[in-house]
């Protein structure tokens, strides 16, 4: 493989975790094209909740890997040099019978065993850190102070500007149609706007990258995973501290709430969790999870609910990421999760010195393609 100043790599894919990669390879002097089939984070990236956390992501080896990616969150904004929304002010959740108490209980004491920070609070201290909220029945009640959310789309945006400073090439609306290697070592990159020859092709298309990788005899199965999460008008701010809220259910049937608010005043509204299969983008659903948000946050009367079309996210058939290189295919370097934005940072750096240098990072080691093969 060529030196990281003659490597030319294809990244296929612009939501958050494609642009970091391409970000970083960039930073190495690495040749880069990046090809995304619509614009930069408008897939999964564009309809994710952001939340950036390692609260209950298991095994440890992947709650350690997320809160590594944490903490590599605010050099990741530095290097950007731009504003990507990015807030600190933790996580803030309670439970409102004793079978949801008892599960919180268990979580946070797991995680603290991990040496997170996280703890148990009351009613008190809801009540202190956000004055406006009104939580009625608090069973049990728990804050890790460490989490935060961030824009995923504008992060992806300002990478792809990067990337064209530093003398990489950005192709948007342009879609991979094929992949094929040569006997000479090269790979092509078929596209709609004509071929692209490269050194390694980076696939980082988070749904797509399964019929991508199928191009070159790659078998990567993924869930099925709809998600929906609704928008609100801009807001004056009505959560002053915390970065991520979770909200239980109001009634039998119903599922927790999860809510954020943007720097631009914009909250953000979802239900349940990656196993929810939610399809229901409706505008009286959207106006069903902001009556349920209201309920909790009386300030939100008035606000309107603004559907968003069902997102479907990216998710490996065992939960966990898949990242590395494919040995039936050594030219091709896969990069698939659903953690992509508490992931992007750490997985941007590491991926991008395995591509340019060829080492091996240990730590990726739980998540390498193989696992399915």
């Amino acid at each position: 493989m060529p030196n990281s100043e003659n490597l030319k790599v294809t990244v296929v894919g612009a939501g958050i975790v494609g642009a970091a990669i391409a970000f970083h390879l960039s930073r190495l002097g690495v040749n880069v094209t990046v090809l995304e089939a619509e614009t930069p984070g408008a897939g999964a990236s564009g309809h994710s909740f952001a939340w950036i956390n390692s609260f209950g992501k298991e095994p440890r080896h992947y709650h350690d890997l997320n809160r590594r990616s944490m903490d590599t969150w605010d050099r990741f904004a530095r290097l950007l040099d731009a504003e990507v929304g990015l807030k600190w002010g933790g996580h803030l959740t309670w439970a409102s019978n004793e079978e949801q108490a008892e599960g919180l209980r268990e979580q946070v004491q797991r995680v603290q065993s991990w040496g997170y920070n996280a703890r148990m609070v009351d009613e008190k201290f809801i009540k202190s850190l956000e004055p406006g909220l009104e939580p009625d029945a608090v069973t049990a009640a728990a804050f890790t102070a460490n989490e935060g959310h961030v824009l995923p789309a504008r992060v992806a945006e300002i990478c792809m500007d990067r990337v064209r400073l530093n003398g990489g090439r950005v192709h948007m609306n342009r879609k991979v149609t094929g992949i094929q290697t040569t006997s000479g070592g090269a790979t092509i990159v078929e596209t709609t706007g004509g071929p692209i020859e490269c050194d390694v092709v980076a696939l980082c298309a988070g749904l797509g990258n399964t019929e991508l990788a199928a191009f070159v005899g790659i078998d990567l199965p993924q869930q099925v995973s709809p998600g929906v999460v609704i928008k609100t008008d801009p807001q004056p701010i009505i959560l002053r501290s915390v970065a991520a809220l979770y909200c239980p259910p109001i009634s039998d049937g119903q599922q927790e709430i999860h809510v954020r608010q943007d720097i631009d005043g914009v909250l953000m509204i979802g239900e349940g969790s990656q196993e929810s299969m939610a399809l229901d983008a409706s505008q009286s659903h959207a106006d069903d999870l902001l009556s349920r948000a209201t309920h909790y946050m009386p300030a939100l009367k008035g606000a309107r609910a603004i559907p968003v079309p069902v997102g479907y996210r990216p998710l490996p058939m065992d939960d966990l990421p898949v990242v590395g290189f494919a040995k039936q295919a050594p030219s091709v370097y896969v990069a698939l999760m659903h953690s992509g934005v508490t992931l992007a940072p750490l997985i941007g750096e590491l991926a991008a010195t395995e591509i340019a240098s060829g080492a091996k990072m240990d730590v990726l080691e739980p998540y390498r393609l193989e696992r399915f093969q």
